[in-house]
């Protein structure tokens, strides 16, 4: 795929009608006309229309939840092709399988804030500040996918501008100079395409797929005029409408700030992933696709969101990683403003763990054991659960353990959260446990390096 041009502000990155860096696969062929092929029948206008719909819908889908574009590449049950072989769009679907991702691509993804003057429609609704910024990187040579969260108030320096918050990027210089301030902070990570969403989207596509089951760890009650949006939600685990669901992943109304978004983004992804793979949505696909058109502005071509989409399919649940930028708060007496403030040496681990970009400079590895702070939260039935495998941490040579708060949702199974996306510390410390799983998210204790959340499970290991 084509590389977004981060070295110039002046042009914006529109959509490119460059040839894209995509491998036609060279398998018998299929029945039906393949999108690209020299030897083959170009499909008809019609065909060719309702191929960039299907394509760019599918985009739209996943993007406008609130930037939480990954859903597009989960993989969707067989039966969405194998049962249905009349339905055009579920016909369109298959014509993506003939299309591969060739290499490592990365994807720039910004959920973009409502911008009051702009009319509906127009390409204005896109010159915003970046409500949700991500980094998604698609790697057909592992058949994984990872995604980077960068929370909106991470401290950069924009050209002409000064010290200032990265979601200003896209303001001041659209996805071009929004791409070259990434890759900066990044390691100098390539940025090979962008998507934009207007915010807009959000509460019409959750309402078309009838809501979205997740727990609400708290009651939540804020209002952000500016954005005319007024939260009021009660604890609990519930099945939020499309309003309800934009007031859960934009409330900012308590101490994490912007970092608690982000953890709330990427538990409504989770949630949404189980979704978008329901018997009771997968008809409502072909109306989602047109509904969400107008809301996406990306400079991906069709045959690239086919390739895309045929790599999604294919991806195992394991092979899907979440992790925020890692950092922490600026203190009230260094800035006149409040920032996230990257940790360089955080910052390296995760872009060599998930986006195979070496750091500036030679990571050191310190002992392990006893610098790995382990967080502590207690989601079994088991009241002594949390005291007990803090017992089991210590006598195992862990010694920056802490217990908080209990986590009010009951699990069944123990996960072992890289929450500063340490993915190594986390899988040793399962096989030392000898349960659980190990989730690649930032849904965690904030002050932790790795948060256990101990489910039943435990009361088994510990008999």
């Amino acid at each position: 795929m084509k590389q977004i041009d981060t070295k110039s502000v002046q042009n914006e990155a529109k959509s490119d009608s460059s040839p894209p860096q995509l491998a036609n696969q060279t398998q018998k062929p299929s029945k039906q006309v393949p999108l690209a092929s020299s030897k083959s029948v170009p499909p008809s206008s019609l065909a060719k229309s309702l191929q960039k719909a299907f394509a760019l819908g599918i985009v739209t889908i996943a993007s406008t939840t609130i930037g939480l574009t990954a859903a597009l590449l989960l993989p969707l049950p067989m039966g969405l092709v194998a049962k249905d072989k009349i339905t055009k769009p579920l016909d369109l679907w298959q014509f993506g399988m003939g299309y591969r991702v060739s290499r490592p691509v990365n994807i720039l993804i910004m959920g973009i804030d409502r911008v009051p003057t702009a009319a509906p429609g127009s390409r204005e609704i896109f010159s915003g500040r970046s409500d949700t910024m991500l980094l998604l990187r698609v790697d057909p040579d592992t058949d994984s996918i990872s995604l980077l969260s960068i929370p909106r108030d991470t401290q950069v320096e924009l050209p002409q501008v000064g010290i200032t918050k990265i979601n200003d990027a896209n303001v001041r210089g659209g996805a071009t100079l929004a791409a070259r301030t990434v890759s900066g902070v990044l390691n100098g990570v390539q940025i090979d395409r962008y998507v934009r969403v207007s915010t807009e989207a959000f509460k019409e596509l959750v309402d078309r797929m009838g809501g979205v089951e997740v727990y609400v760890p708290k009651p939540m009650v804020y209002e952000d005029k500016t954005q005319k949006l007024k939260i009021d939600l009660s604890a609990g685990k519930q099945v939020l409408g499309g309003a309800q669901a934009e007031q859960f992943a934009r409330f900012r109304g308590d101490d994490l700030g912007d970092i608690g978004r982000v953890q709330r983004q990427q538990a409504l992804l989770k949630a949404l992933r189980k979704q978008l793979t329901s018997p009771s949505v997968i008809p409502r696909i072909p109306s989602l696709v047109q509904a969400m058109q107008k809301y996406i502005d990306t400079n991906l071509t069709i045959e690239e969101m086919l390739a895309l989409v045929s790599a999604g399919r294919k991806l195992g649940e394991g092979n899907f990683k979440m992790v925020m930028l890692p950092g922490r708060f600026s203190s009230p007496d260094e800035f006149r403003a409040s920032y996230w403030i990257m940790e360089p040496t955080g910052r390296d681990r995760v872009m060599q763990q998930y986006f195979n970009i070496d750091p500036l400079a030679p990571l050191v590895d310190g002992d392990s054991s006893a610098a790995l702070r382990i967080s502590i939260q207690n989601a079994s039935r088991n009241p002594n659960a949390a005291s007990q495998l803090s017992q089991r941490l210590i006598a195992l040579g862990f010694s920056n353990v802490f217990i908080t708060s209990d986590w009010a949702d009951k699990q069944t199974r123990t996960q072992v959260i890289a929450q500063r996306g340490d993915l190594q510390a986390a899988q040793v410390l399962q096989q030392q446990l000898g349960l659980g799983t190990v989730d690649a998210d930032s849904t965690g204790d904030l002050e932790s390096d790795i948060t256990i959340r101990v489910g039943d499970d435990w009361g088994k290991q510990a008999k």
